[in-house]
């Protein structure tokens, strides 16, 4: 008897350390090579997160929350009426100051997930990403859009740590069902400096880039000189010899003439 108790509080331990995983996850380095970049996330879609709350007969979507490390904690999602948050990109400071509502999508389905190994067949690999994976901060004209009335997902900010989570919301009373933990903190990318981005193939830096410049320069500037002095060269000697030609010339006709023993 004692050992069965032993058992049950194992599985729940088990359980409760499963449902404790269950967050949102960036997605897999050989699905998202460059991830994350200056101002996106790639993340996972909660595939079968949710498959114990869902019930027959309702309609369910997903809401994606995102926010800045540094914003103040949030210790829940829920309004007084059990209505999701429904703050924007905007009336947070773009996550400074709590999370927004960063995406709206449905609830993807656990029983035919797209196969990740149709990612090789160039015709499919668009397809599965899309349906496999969301991009944070993949719209950048939301914000200035008047007529744009969809949940905004504008660029994230380069260099910063952003937390996400994922909402299952019944979209027939708009009433939160169950959530993901936070996720883990993901950093976006820092921008470079101009002179430090490598654009040749040699990785060289900035700075080297900046004296091979230089040098070159001063190699064309050194055969200009080179030319010049050599066309110069090349002027005086011809304009030498046509005076040594006049001169000769000039001599020869002011000789006097032999007279002849008859004159």
């Amino acid at each position: 008897m004692c050992s069965r108790w032993v058992v049950l509080v194992f599985c729940c331990l088990g359980q409760l350390r499963a449902d404790q995983s269950l967050k949102p996850r960036t997605a897999a380095p050989h699905l998202v090579t460059n991830n994350p970049t200056l101002s996106t996330v790639a993340l996972e879609k909660p595939f079968c997160m949710f498959d114990s709350s869902l019930s027959p007969n309702k309609s369910y979507v997903i809401y994606l929350y995102a926010m800045k490390e540094s914003a103040s904690a949030v210790s829940s999602l829920v309004t007084n009426k059990s209505k999701p948050l429904d703050s924007t990109f905007q009336q947070t400071s773009g996550g400074q100051l709590g999370p927004y509502k960063a995406a709206l999508f449905n609830v993807p389905s656990c029983a035919s997930p797209p196969k990740l190994t149709d990612v090789r067949d160039a015709n499919k690999v668009s397809d599965v990403l899309a349906r496999y994976l969301f991009r944070v901060g993949n719209d950048g004209t939301c914000l200035y859009d008047p007529n744009f009335l969809a949940v905004c997902n504008p660029p994230l900010a380069p260099d910063t740590t952003y937390r996400f989570k994922y909402v299952l919301v019944d979209s027939t009373e708009g009433t939160l069902k169950d959530q993901t933990l936070w996720s883990d903190p993901v950093k976006t990318r820092r921008a470079k400096l101009p002179l430090k981005i490598d654009t040749w193939p040699g990785r060289r830096s900035g700075g080297m880039i900046v004296i091979t410049s230089v040098l070159s320069v001063l190699v064309f500037l050194l055969l200009a000189a080179f030319l010049a002095s050599v066309s110069a060269a090349v002027v005086g000697s011809e304009d030498s010899s046509a005076e040594t030609r006049c001169v000769s010339q000039t001599i020869q006709h002011g000789e006097p003439r032999p007279q002849l023993g008859s004159e």
